[in-house]
């Protein structure tokens, strides 16, 4: 065979795939579903169990806090990368690389014998999660025909809500039941079994791809990159408990001159021909720069776990594991809307975002309006429709930013809308956690606590408002 006719039957079979999808994605999607649910899980899992490993370790207030911080913020500041990388060397090979690391990490956390060793692992499982989480994103784009990618994209929506109802519970249970002897070392090691599902899944199932014509990775862009992200998302995420140091305000100030660096050395690198970490074009595409606007503004909710939790706990007294299961509504309309989006996305194109921002108008608009009295009785009924708005509202919001791109930059745009996720979220408990914390002040009241609750609650409303208008610019293409 020439040359020429392998390289027409190499692009025939990319065309195919493209068109009808990989033969093995619906066995592949389960395995790579597990690289979405093991990042989320093991960020939330670890609140409940963070008494018993202070008391365990002989740990800090400082340390315990940089337990949840160290992975947070390593999570956030590299996923772009680790998208890049799927693109450059395989998504397959990364994704499995990544599963390898995150299950040795767990290991480390689980086996730590002192807090400078359980935050070593946490930094290397926020590491290895931004080498494995872009390729489930970044596969399903390019495994799926556009015809299938909304029902796919609900079932990884789902996950993120089976992540969030189980990490609620799961940490309190393990840490309470004491499997084979083990108290919080449980909530690590419990990935090594999901770990070893997710390799053998993928050998036996994951197909590979990568960009056409791959480029060496762009070393300087992921340097400047990794320094502009850390300056934003580390005092975002570390700010509040440290009380707002003079440096960490600095290390903000700075972060858009950093940014404004990194854009001007991307571009310099593509005018010589080179190959970008970040292709600044895709900002040009049709609906991917409003799709991660409405991404940023839809993650900032995130501070509703916080506040809502506080709230529970604090004003209400509940007990952590009460205070996840009065959260359970909300994870239910979540998941279960998730499996609907896939046909409402079908219907509806971009105006599905438009109906879920409305929903999550509506349904928090009723829980505030439960805490403060009107709606007292219908609590459950409100979370679980601002849960069904969520629902609707993740895989919409993905399939806006990641729905039109070109395959080739399939890792990358799934590197952004996650990194994108988790800037909103730390946003959101910055600034609406922030407003929360100064509103609550040294009220102890169930009163203060509701008042503050709703003040805090009726920033995430304005900002799903603004969500819903941002909806209404996006393009049909690429949404159908």
């Amino acid at each position: 065979m020439s040359v020429e006719a392998g390289a027409d039957a190499t692009a025939l079979a990319r065309r195919t795939i493209v068109e009808e999808g990989d033969p093995r994605r619906w066995f592949a999607l389960p395995v790579l579903l597990i690289g979405a649910f093991l990042p989320i899980l093991d960020f939330n899992v670890v609140n409940l169990a963070l008494p018993a490993i202070r008391q365990n370790l002989g740990a800090t207030s400082s340390e315990v806090q940089f337990v949840i911080s160290a992975y947070a913020a390593t999570y956030a500041v590299l996923l772009i990368t680790g998208g890049r990388l799927g693109d450059w060397l395989g998504r397959r090979q990364m994704f499995m690389l990544g599963v390898i690391g995150f299950t040795l990490a767990s290991i480390l956390c689980g086996t730590a014998w002192s807090p400078g060793v359980l935050i070593a692992g946490r930094v290397l499982q926020g590491l290895t999660a931004t080498v494995m989480a872009p390729q489930v994103l970044a596969s399903i784009r390019v495994l799926f025909p556009p015809a299938e990618q909304g029902k796919a994209l609900g079932l990884y929506g789902a996950t993120f809500g089976l992540a969030n109802i189980v990490g609620q519970i799961l940490g309190g249970v393990l840490v309470s039941a004491h499997p084979f002897g083990f108290t919080w070392q449980a909530i690590f090691l419990i990935n090594i079994p999901i770990g070893l599902a997710a390799l053998v899944g993928s050998l036996l199932f994951l197909g590979d791809s990568r960009a056409d014509h791959a480029q060496r990775l762009d070393i300087g862009g992921v340097a400047l990159l990794s320094v502009t992200l850390g300056l934003l998302v580390y005092p975002l995420v570390e700010g509040r408990e440290s009380g707002w140091p003079a440096w960490m305000i600095v290390m903000l100030v700075l972060a858009p001159f950093a940014l404004f660096a990194f854009v001007g050395f991307e571009r310099r690198v593509a005018l010589r021909g080179g190959s970008p970490l970040v292709d600044m074009s895709l900002f040009r595409e049709p609906g991917f720069a409003i799709g991660v606007a409405m991404a940023l503004i839809f993650y900032t909710l995130s501070s509703f776990y916080l506040t809502f939790s506080v709230y529970l706990q604090g004003g209400l007294h509940l007990t952590p594991l009460g205070a996840g299961l009065r959260t359970l509504p909300f994870g239910v309309g979540y998941f279960a809307a998730s499996f609907a989006a896939a046909g409402i996305m079908q219907r509806l194109g971009p105006r599905a975002l438009t109906l879920g921002f409305a929903v999550q108008v509506f349904g928090f608009g009723s829980v505030a309006l439960a805490v403060m009295g009107p709606l007292a009785g219908y609590l459950g009924a409100a979370l679980v429709v601002a849960g069904v708005g969520f629902g609707i509202v993740m895989p919409s919001v993905i399939k806006a930013v990641i729905g039109g791109i070109d395959p080739r930059h399939a890792g990358l745009a799934s590197g952004i809308v996650i990194s994108t996720f988790q800037i909103g979220a730390a946003l959101g408990v910055a600034v609406i956690g922030g407003v929360f914390f100064s509103v609550l002040g040294n009220g102890q009241g169930l009163t203060a606590h509701a008042h503050a609750f709703v003040v805090a609650l009726a920033c995430n409303v304005a900002l799903l408002a603004v969500g819903g208008v941002l909806s209404l610019w996006l393009p049909a293409k690429g949404h159908a």
